[in-house]
């Protein structure tokens, strides 16, 4: 699956092989907003109209656009981990936010370099 990103918004982008057209959702929000185009151009020209119809649409209703990816996530770990965590994270002279943040950072560039475009 591949993405995109506008204006904060991501967007999951898969091909429908029956219909031969990119099918996209926006991510991260539970608003449903979804486009499609038989081009990349197409595509990317349908996603930005589409984030653009979905803020439209909020301002002139009055509902408060939701956000994607406010940048606090909630982690479930077992007390061992969250010690350990802790331990290491105090050796780094940081806090835990802080070098759970860089570690997830590092992982993310690491996994783009290794999967597949």
């Amino acid at each position: 699956m591949n993405t995109m990103t506008y204006r904060g918004y991501v967007a999951r982008v898969e091909y429908d092989a029956e219909d031969r057209i990119f099918v996209g959702h926006l991510a991260g929000i539970r608003d449903i907003v979804g486009f499609h185009g038989t081009s990349v151009d197409e595509l990317e020209y349908a996603f930005q109209e589409a984030v653009e119809h979905y803020l439209e649409v909020c301002e002139k209703t009055g509902q408060k656009p939701q956000k994607p990816y406010s940048g606090n996530i909630t982690l479930r770990i077992s007390p061992e981990v969250h010690a350990a965590v802790a331990t290491v994270a105090e050796k780094s002279d940081k806090s835990i936010n802080q070098w759970v943040g860089d570690v997830l950072t590092k992982a993310v560039h690491v996994s783009s370099r290794t999967m597949p475009a």
